[in-house]
């Protein structure tokens, strides 16, 4: 059961991530007020979404790899705390200030730099729940692990 759980918690996790990402460049890009507090205000809610399914992707990954040593689930361990304080002290944060500022129509200066904050913090989520999800596949035998080998040309 937790070999099942924990690919759908961590691509869900993702798939959340990628959302309020995308759905902030996009709307940042199309300037409409209007579009930027509707993704603004929605973010907060696919909370209700996201955390439950880091900690279960995080805990069936603990449960799962507790006896392993593999160097890819080293770095799968490594990669967490990042990935968790980013998203804690950074991504959280920042969207409930940016939903309040949207909620009041403020989109000014203040509203841009936690944004840029937001967007600078997203993407290293995403490069690094990237980076894991990668690692999990090549752990798990899914994909073939096709580290970059230096070779003397004869």
């Amino acid at each position: 059961m937790i070999k099942a759980i924990h690919p759908i918690a961590g691509g869900i996790a993702f798939a959340c991530v990628a959302a309020f990402f995308g759905g902030t460049v996009a709307t940042k890009l199309s300037g409409s007020p209007e579009a930027i507090t509707a993704v603004k205000l929605a973010i907060p809610w696919g909370f209700f979404i996201l955390i439950p399914a880091m900690a279960a992707a995080g805990g069936t990954g603990f449960v799962q790899s507790r006896d392993r040593d593999d160097q890819r689930i080293g770095a799968k361990r490594r990669r967490m705390p990042f990935i968790v304080a980013n998203g804690c002290l950074v991504l959280i944060p920042a969207a409930l200030f940016l939903a309040n500022r949207a909620a009041h129509q403020d989109f000014g200066p203040m509203f841009q730099a936690v944004q840029t904050v937001e967007l600078i913090a997203g993407a290293l989520n995403l490069v690094l729940l990237g980076l894991n999800i990668r690692d999990g596949f090549i752990s798990a035998g899914r994909i073939k692990d096709k580290t970059l080998t230096l070779r003397r040309v004869p």
